[in-house]
């Protein structure tokens, strides 16, 4: 019965690591480890997987998982001196069981709120004191909301400055059938050549090859549609100006231990992130950062799909 869904259950997950299971009453579901307060699942009301997570993820830390929801805190892959995304993805988060004041206009019981303080180990690594609050909320028709807030704990005065990026794996059917539209003719710099700065050509972005850029300035909306399943993904972001694309294809693929060879077909990374401007707080100072995803029927017009009812709907 729907009525007896429970709305959150912490559980075991793999390798006997505690995860948050989220559940709405329509059928969707959300799964988050407190290892790297690391979403691994979202499903929509059929009970169909919308993330991708590596088939040869570990789940055993240090080591990232490998898929879902990665959170990059306080670097960027390596824009800075850190390890490569910085450390808040392979720490162990907490249930934060008496978060401030939280804005909101859903109903909904099934959230999740964790908090990520740095340890002295981590203070030695990156020497600043701060709070990580993460909320993880599903909506009453499936959409799945990530809110971070991160505030500046520092008692010495300083501010710190940081890079952040929402690390989405998607799950896609055939990545040669899909199209990403909302990212023409913006800016974008390009890792896989030194990160030189071009301009989008064209209509949507297809792919054919491996693909690492960082969009600029990008509208609150990105929509990935995906031909095969009839389906478009919906990202809207808050707080987060750019946008990075990713998949490794054959070659990177095969080069990572964690990643099967052939899954990068089925996967894309769109990613809401603040690089290029990096974030800096003094100390009391709290910054907001959001993303929300949904999934939705896509619609078709004259054999093609009609992504515009979806970037011009609400």
């Amino acid at each position: 019965m729907s009525s007896e869904r429970v709305p959150v259950e912490l559980s075991k997950g793999v390798n006997g690591l505690e995860k948050i299971i989220l559940r709405e009453t329509r059928g969707s579901s959300a799964e988050v480890y407190l290892y790297g307060g690391h979403v691994t699942s979202w499903k929509n009301e059929h009970g169909e997987e919308l993330l991708f997570v590596s088939s040869k993820a570990l789940f055993k830390p240090p080591k990232a998982i490998r898929g879902g929801i990665p959170i990059c805190f306080p670097q960027f892959s390596n824009h800075g001196p850190l390890e490569p995304h910085g450390f808040a993805r392979n720490r162990l988060w907490s249930i934060d069981t008496d978060p401030p004041a939280f804005p909101t206009n859903s109903s909904s019981k099934a959230y999740i709120d964790l908090i990520l303080k740095p340890s002295e180990e981590d203070m030695k690594i990156w020497p600043h004191s701060y709070e990580f609050r993460l909320r993880v909320a599903l909506g009453p028709g499936g959409d799945l909301m990530l809110t971070s807030r991160i505030r500046n704990t520092n008692t010495d005065g300083k501010p710190f400055t940081f890079t952040f990026a929402y690390h989405t794996y998607f799950s896609v059917s055939d990545i040669s059938e899909v199209r990403v539209e909302g990212l023409e003719t913006l800016d974008y710099l390009d890792n896989l050549l030194n990160k030189q700065r071009f301009t989008e050509q064209g209509d949507a972005i297809t792919f054919e090859a491996e693909v690492d850029k960082i969009y600029l300035s990008t509208p609150t909306k990105i929509a990935i549609l995906d031909h095969e399943k009839k389906r478009t993904l919906v990202l809207r972001k808050d707080g987060l100006p750019d946008a990075v694309v990713w998949n490794p294809w054959d070659k990177k693929a095969k080069a990572m231990a964690d990643f099967g060879d052939d899954e990068y077909k089925h996967m894309l990374c769109v990613e809401a992130a603040a690089i290029e401007k990096p974030i800096t707080l003094k100390p009391g100072e709290e910054w907001r950062g959001r993303q929300e995803l949904s999934a939705v029927p896509s619609s078709y017009c004259s054999g093609q799909l009609d992504p515009r009812r979806v970037l011009q709907g609400s």
